[in-house]
């Protein structure tokens, strides 16, 4: 199994108030910023992950990407052709592509060690990946999904199931409805073909693997579905 590191901007302390971040006027100007300080802090991080330690640079890299939108969220996983990669979303947030777009024209070339998404990427295989919130080892192998394809206007309905999922808080319950589809079509494709999502409390009857519904979704595109039972 591979684990998967997910961070995103630090929730404020509600007993503090919490400053405004001021959103750049020039998404350009913003993306040039970030990566100057991404290169201040480049050593730094490189040494935070030799550690598996990514938490020592978190903080660091949320006001750096708040140089580029304060709404913008990120992530360091694993690569699918570097070691690591750098993810930057606004959650498919179209008042935020423009800065996304400005962050990842400016991005330096890939290399051995790092690759730069503008949008959660798939995995290979998701079915591989086990998610760490908090106490609880999320295998994503073990995720049902209930599909209901509207065919004329070319969308998902879904339904997801893990048997932990009853045990996490409602906001971690809501994040581990949606990270699994992410992770299985990317977070673009997901945006686009899939209308409604849902948490199943208990596990529904006629389900399929993430897999499963991979190709159910690809083949929206070619015209080729095939039923989801």
């Amino acid at each position: 199994m591979r684990d998967l590191f997910r961070r995103k901007q630090v929730t404020p302390d509600p007993r503090t108030e919490w400053p405004d971040q001021p959103v750049p006027e020039d998404p350009e100007a913003a993306a040039a910023a970030f990566w100057e300080r991404w290169y201040q802090l480049l050593p730094e991080i490189s040494a935070a992950l030799g550690d598996r330690e990514p938490q020592r640079v978190e903080h660091e890299l949320c006001q750096a990407v708040a140089l580029v939108h304060p709404d913008l969220q990120f992530s360091l996983d694993r690569g699918q052709r570097a070691i690591y990669s750098l993810v930057l979303t606004s959650q498919e947030d179209p008042e935020l592509r423009r800065y996304t777009d400005a962050w990842k024209a400016a991005a330096p070339d890939e290399d051995a060690i790092w690759e730069y998404h503008d949008s959660v990427p798939p995995v290979p295989d998701p079915t591989e990946v086990t998610v760490n919130l908090g106490e609880h080892r999320i295998p994503l192998g073990e995720v049902r999904v209930v599909a209901q394809v509207d065919e004329a206007e070319q969308v998902v309905d879904v339904a997801v199931f893990h048997p932990l999922l009853a045990e996490l808080t409602a906001d971690s319950r809501k994040a581990m409805t949606f990270l699994p589809l992410d992770a299985t079509l990317g977070e673009r494709l997901a945006a686009e073909r899939l209308r409604r999502v849902e948490t199943a409390e208990t596990e529904p009857a006629e389900t399929i693997t993430l897999l499963e519904l991979r190709a159910l979704v690809h083949g929206l595109s070619t015209g080729n579905v095939g039923p989801t039972d």
